[in-house]
């Protein structure tokens, strides 16, 4: 074996000891009286070691690199990312070793930005989302590094059928609950690679389980679920970080959905202030779109006397978040007036009725 598999075996070597190091991430029930017989799950992604959904996504595009032979000894590592996923592929280049340059738009979070530098990485700036594909394509030439290319190789990097992936992971843990097959599984769409993943799955073991996909305001994977234009644009780009893309990604595979919903921005910000009073900590605004689609869904299966259960992802901690979505000036600036929807929550969560 020459010197590059060699090094090669040893950074796979030591992403497989980083996985085994890290326990399942936890399934949390949603504790609402008064959706009885219904009963909602958010799988907890924010106990990743770098804190969110992305860091599975970050080890299996670390793998599929390094495994086709892009990634080698003192390769710069360059990705194009909203923050989460910058953060997590910080993590595993710093654990290999390797230089790492992230791509982001100029409103992400402070937090996370702090969080990439933490892990040694560089940032570099864009003003709008739909500039970070050619920037990331610049600085790798420049830099003679590999893109990543998290938008276009996510939904081929995770094993679909197994493997302890995602939607595996769910179907494991729900064996003992109540409704064990869910209904549906709710979650939102980023590079869409995790509902590809999961949709795929759901195919592959057979399963009568439905996929909802969420999607944000100015995001055009909805209009492209519907029309299957894949030229849609937006100039406009997503509020609600990490999910929504103002343009169709490679990784985003509408047939595996079943039906899609777009979440108003006011109701995913007051959705994750609400669930900060249920759970007793803060979240993502992704996650609040998220639950909002199944709160919305649940209420149908109430009106049609069904019952069964429905999984979504808590996608990460809101403590990422406190100069945005838990930032009362920048809330009232960007998103606007959260209040009535989150009353609204709060008389569902007493009454079961939806208003909304």
């Amino acid at each position: 074996m020459n010197k590059s598999r060699d090094w090669t075996s040893d950074a796979i070597q030591k992403i497989e000891a980083d996985f085994q190091r890290s326990a399942d991430t936890h399934l949390v029930k949603l504790d609402l009286p008064v959706m009885k017989g219904i009963d909602i799950y958010l799988k907890d992604e924010s106990t990743h070691p770098t804190g969110s959904l992305k860091h599975r996504l970050a080890r299996s595009l670390f793998l599929y690199g390094l495994c086709n032979g892009w990634i080698k000894e003192n390769t710069t590592i360059i990705e194009s990312s909203s923050g989460n996923t910058a953060v997590s592929e910080a993590y595993f280049a710093r654990l290999l070793g390797l230089p790492f340059v992230a791509v982001v738009p100029h409103h992400t979070a402070k937090k996370k930005i702090e969080q990439i530098q933490l892990y040694g990485g560089e940032v570099y700036f864009v003003e709008r989302a739909d500039q970070i594909h050619e920037e990331s394509r610049r600085l790798a030439k420049e830099l003679k590094g590999h893109y990543m290319d998290q938008f276009t190789y996510a939904e081929r990097a995770t094993d679909w059928r197994g493997n302890n992936n995602i939607a595996n992971s769910i179907y494991t843990q729900m064996e003992r609950e109540t409704y064990p097959i869910p209904t549906w599984i709710v979650m939102s769409a980023g590079t869409g690679g995790t509902s590809a993943t999961i949709g795929r799955y759901l195919r592959y073991q057979q399963h009568v389980t439905k996929l909802c996909v969420v999607d944000p305001e100015n995001s055009v994977f909805h209009s492209y679920f519907k029309t299957g234009d894949s030229s849609a644009v937006s100039t406009l780009g997503s509020k609600i970080e990490g999910i929504g893309r103002p343009q169709v990604e490679s990784s985003f595979i509408p047939s595996v959905i079943d039906i899609m919903q777009t979440i108003p921005d006011k109701a995913s910000v007051a959705t994750a202030h609400w669930l900060e009073t249920l759970l007793g900590r803060k979240v993502g605004a992704s996650t609040g779109a998220n639950v909002y689609g199944v709160l919305q869904l649940a209420n149908k299966m109430k009106m049609n006397h069904q019952k069964g259960s429905i999984v979504t992802l808590l996608c990460d901690s809101g403590e990422r978040y406190f100069d945005t979505y838990y930032n009362a000036a920048w809330v009232a600036k960007n998103i606007g007036d959260t209040q009535l929807i989150f009353n609204e929550l709060k008389q569902f969560e007493v009454s079961g009725q939806w208003k909304l």
